[in-house]
């Protein structure tokens, strides 16, 4: 691993790329985009954040990771490295991350109850791939860091993983990207509040959510809400019942603001 000419990075998504591209807007870096496998996409840093001193990349990839995961409903695998260190950290949800270290001669620094996790919220096979996993933190005096990291990959690849070729866990940066454009990845970048305010959006819509904000559901909601609060508030008025009236209020300010937002979404 001391090969490694500087810090760098991988995040892995488990969605496509149309799902991914909104929240990877919200990152306000620099990326680039690709498939990476049945179901899988991953993210190539543009940008160095890390070099600057104040952050490490491991803790920097840990943020990144966190604030991809904790709007969707998929995890986010991101892997890194530098001149003296390995690792990975798992984001999925509000969940508290989960992360693994090796040294850049191989040596496991980390909690093997990590791995144990990292297997169980990916949904990994309980006996074969817990198996593999626990082998990359017994010592092997033939693998170093990066190989660690490839043992990783291929424990994914059973997850459905496929990295496209040459973006290799271990390379530079540089070479990373460049494999990446070569390879025909889109470029996301920040593009403003608004657009990101829309991705936001995006990225909420496309969780579990969705159907009630948007959609032939949400204006049946819409609706349904608004025909039992008018009547309520009617009745509410009409006996002088605070409580009944605004209920009802509640009820017909939910239906057309739900109503709204199909509308205004739907148009944007």
């Amino acid at each position: 691993m001391s090969s490694v000419p500087a810090p760098a990075a991988l995040l892995l998504c488990r969605a496509e790329p149309a799902a991914v591209r909104p929240a990877a807007h919200l990152l306000r870096e620099r990326m680039l985009l690709a498939p990476a496998g049945d179901g899988w996409s991953v993210l190539v840093p543009e940008t160095k954040p890390w070099l600057g001193g104040e952050h490490p990349v491991d803790q920097v990839l840990t943020g990144w990771a966190s604030a991809l995961a904790v709007g969707a409903t998929w995890p986010v695998v991101a892997l890194w490295w530098d001149e003296g260190r390995a690792g990975c950290t798992l984001a999925a949800g509000f969940r508290r991350t989960v992360g693994y270290v090796w040294l850049a001669d191989g040596t496991a620094a980390g909690e093997w109850e990590a791995m144990r996790t990292f297997a169980a919220r990916l949904g990994l096979d309980p006996v074969l791939d817990l198996q593999a996993l626990d082998a990359l933190t017994r010592p092997d005096p033939a693998a170093d860091g990066r190989a660690r990291l490839l043992g990783l990959t291929a424990v994914l690849s059973r997850a459905g993983v496929a990295l496209p070729p040459g973006l290799t866990p271990g390379e530079s940066a540089d070479r990373l990207r460049s494999v990446a454009a070569a390879s025909g990845a889109e470029a996301v970048e920040w593009s403003g509040w608004r657009d990101a305010v829309r991705a936001e959006l995006d990225v909420v819509e496309e969780g579990p959510l969705g159907p009630w904000l948007r959609g032939p559901l949400a204006r049946a909601l819409g609706a349904a809400q608004l025909a039992a609060g008018v009547p309520l508030t009617a009745w509410g008025l009409a006996r002088r019942s605070g409580g009944w009236t605004v209920a009802g209020l509640v009820l017909v300010a939910h239906g057309a603001l739900g109503l709204v937002y199909d509308r205004v979404r739907g148009r944007a």
